[in-house]
């Protein structure tokens, strides 16, 4: 849980003296005195300070810096950005925009590109920075041949979290999850061949928001207008499967506005805002790529192969889809390709690789719903425009 100051606060009376974040639940209250759990982390905003008390999870040292990069950024006109980052030969950024276990690390680290960072960005007048020098990847699974990159820079200066390893031959075993299925490696980003040092690029020609669909009704890529990435932005939108938390026994849908609400201070719509128009300013192409299931849901599909997602990124980078063929996709009215280089023709509008039609109606219905709930709790503070750019039941 989060204790955040008011916007008000925030806006118009300097620095708070700080935010907690805590695991446990107690009142939405800054003055809370008693916690329910022993495990805090507490930032001030006011000294640059932070204080992580009863977790040796290391991921919460960036989650504190991220958080205050969140607040002082956008107050200088630079938005604050999750997402990784590469570069191509000729200078051409693309950003990834992902939660957990959608592809953003594996994605970005491509040998054909270089890698300005993996997970934090800031976007400003002149072009995109790393605010991290290093990488903290997920091990979990980790395969030579999928993920060279991130497998060659586990080596001495690396450092691996929560892995099982045989303690004689020092080999690790990234398939074993018994302490954790959040397995991490962290690395310098020179460990990386193709690393971009320092951690600086120009201005992005492509935003590329990854899910993981595991209801498998969203179509492998997605062309979007400004206003559909503001809306896209702002749901975050991913799905946890059966059998990797206790008591899920379904797919589960989970939200997180800009793809890191744990993390921000203002109204989604803050970022969202300064997104479109850096967008539009630099005419940025933008897309939604669902790295999830395909022919069916979880335990009835499959997962999209790794090949097909690359496949589609590099037909973004090569500017194939760029100028390909559209048609519309329904009840989410974005434009998809009806041919991309090194895909199935059949994967590329869901409905097609499902065998059972009204089971994909329904599926695909569900999904919009909560899309649409889930949005309302934003929408007082977005614009007409974002707003009608989501999904609309035909019975709406």
């Amino acid at each position: 849980m989060m204790v955040r100051p008011t916007d008000e606060q925030l806006l118009d009376f300097g620095e708070p003296d700080f935010i907690i974040y805590n695991a446990g639940q107690f009142p939405a209250n800054r003055y809370t005195e008693g916690v329910a759990s022993s495990t805090s982390v507490c930032l001030s905003l006011a000294r640059r300070e932070m204080v992580i008390l009863g977790t040796e999870y290391a991921g919460e040292m960036k989650k504190g810096i991220f958080t205050f990069m969140h607040y002082v950024m956008p107050k200088q006109g630079v938005l604050s950005l999750h997402s990784s980052a590469n570069a191509g030969p000729e200078g051409d950024v693309s950003l990834f925009f992902g939660l957990s276990g959608t592809g953003k690390t594996t994605l970005s680290a491509d040998p054909k590109r270089g890698l300005v960072g993996d997970d934090m960005h800031c976007w400003y007048n002149q072009g995109v920075f790393n605010m991290e020098g290093g990488c903290y990847a997920k091990a979990i699974d980790l395969d030579p041949k999928q993920e060279p990159e991130i497998f060659n820079a586990i080596r001495f200066g690396a450092v691996l979290e929560n892995v099982v390893y045989d303690e004689h031959s020092r080999v690790v075993d990234y398939h074993d999850i018994s302490i954790t299925e959040n397995t991490r490696t962290a690395y310098p980003i020179e460990f990386i061949p193709n690393a971009i040092i320092p951690c600086v690029a120009g201005q992005p020609k492509n935003v590329i928001l990854l899910t993981c669909d595991a209801f498998g009704v969203l179509p492998p890529v997605s062309k979007l207008t400004p206003e559909q990435t503001a809306y896209h932005f702002i749901t975050g939108y991913t799905a946890k499967v059966a059998g990797t938390e206790v008591g899920i026994t379904e797919p589960v849908c989970t939200f997180s506005p800009a793809f890191s609400a744990p993390f921000l201070v203002f109204h989604p719509n803050v970022y969202a805002d300064m997104l479109i128009e850096k967008v539009k300013t630099h005419k940025v192409d933008c897309w939604l790529v669902n790295t999830g299931w395909s022919g069916g849901g979880y335990g009835v599909g499959a997962r999209m192969k790794l090949a097909w997602t690359r496949a589609i990124i590099d037909a973004i980078h090569n500017g194939e889809l760029a100028k390909c063929e559209y048609e519309n996709f329904g009840v989410f009215n974005v434009s998809i390709p009806k041919a991309v280089t090194g895909v199935p023709a059949e994967i590329l509008n869901p409905v097609n690789s499902w065998k059972d039609k009204a089971a994909y109606k329904a599926t695909l219905e569900k999904l919009a719903q909560k899309f649409i709930n889930n949005f309302a709790a934003y929408a007082d503070g977005c614009t007409p425009g974002t707003i009608a750019a989501g999904p609309k039941l035909p019975s709406a």
